[in-house]
């Protein structure tokens, strides 16, 4: 794997430890430095912020994604008590598995906004508005920390820390409840999500329970999507939530080139 990174960024490799994948870094533009209202952070993470550089893991796949920050998630869901299975939902949803635009400009994997009271670097994107401001920090786990904070710290989602942490099905439906994300799919999302990647056996892992999942529905049924204009192989991957590669896979394709009109075999999977 290529590796781009520069010398600060090794205080970064020592504490992320298993989150070695493709890196690349690049100058932090923004003056402001990501203050934290909780205890004093450690050290090695003080030296990494210090270093003022920005570092974007690459990956390629959702299953990559998934493989580079479960371990993160769950060491969250240690420490702050939100299901490492929805943690890694909202990561995979909101980032395009770390491949979206804000992702690469800002690290954001979770679409959280500057709100009032944000004193961190920022970067403007449009979202459901033009020009609006998101949160940038200079690794994902900042931002894997912050969405910890974020929900631990607003009333609002208080109400999801009295659920069970092995009921993703209704840490989806809280989180909409408290109005996390405006899409009206957003809870069916996030189960199909944990479901087609058995997301949960994280959640089982940090409990100490056993896991056996007894589902096989990764890719348990199909549809038929007709291409349209505009359509690329990467855009039709990401709206029903499947790699490139598996969806090249599924329909036979020796490179991403495909034609307005082309029908094309997508997976299909019940919210249960």
């Amino acid at each position: 794997m290529r590796r781009i990174i520069g010398i600060a960024g090794l205080s970064l490799l020592v504490l992320t430890g298993c989150i070695s994948k493709k890196k690349t870094t690049y100058a932090n533009k923004s003056g402001k430095a990501e203050k934290s209202s909780k205890a004093k952070e450690k050290s090695s993470e003080k030296a990494a912020e210090a270093a003022d550089t920005f570092v974007f893991i690459e990956v390629d796949s959702p299953e990559e994604y998934i493989r580079t920050f479960a371990p993160l998630a769950q060491s969250e869901m240690r420490t702050h008590g939100i299901p490492a299975s929805i943690k890694l939902a909202q990561g995979l949803l909101e980032s395009g598995f770390g491949r979206g635009e804000l992702a690469r400009k800002t690290n954001n994997h979770f679409g959280i906004k500057c709100h009032v009271g944000w004193e961190g670097d920022y970067e403007r994107h449009d979202d459901d508005e033009r020009d609006e401001c998101f949160r940038r920090y200079n690794h994902p786990m900042y931002s894997y920390r912050d969405h910890s904070l974020f929900l631990t710290t607003r009333s609002r989602y208080g109400s999801l820390f009295d659920l069970p942490q092995d009921n993703y099905k209704a840490w989806a439906r809280g989180l909409k409840k408290a109005g996390y994300a405006t899409d009206r799919r957003y809870p069916e999302k996030l189960i199909e999500l944990i479901e087609r990647y058995d997301l949960d056996q994280y959640d089982a892992e940090v409990l100490g329970k056993r896991y056996k999942s007894g589902r096989n529905t990764s890719l348990s049924g199909y549809n038929s999507y007709r291409v349209q204009e505009g359509d690329t192989l990467y855009a039709i991957s990401r709206r029903h939530y499947v790699s490139v590669e598996e969806l090249m896979r599924l329909n036979g394709l020796k490179s991403n080139e495909i034609s307005v009109g082309q029908v094309l075999k997508v997976p299909s999977q019940k919210v249960k």
